[in-house]
């Protein structure tokens, strides 16, 4: 699956999301609005992670998908 089926879905994939990162609030999904430099962003934030931990993380995530 690629970024721009998730971004166009965003609400359905939004609770697959908090799922995964369960920390991010909804308010922080809302505001990702399934922008992936967003979202990356938001987990490195609330999970201290790098840049390309976030990066590859949200690569796992889609591709469980």
């Amino acid at each position: 699956m690629n970024w721009d089926t998730i971004q166009g879905n965003w609400k359905q994939f939004k609770g697959q999301a908090q799922q995964k990162w369960g920390d991010l609030t909804d308010d922080d999904l809302d505001k990702a609005e399934g922008n992936r430099e967003e979202l990356e962003g938001r987990i490195q934030e609330k999970y201290g992670r790098s840049k390309e931990e976030a990066k590859k993380e949200v690569d796992d995530f889609m591709s469980s998908l």
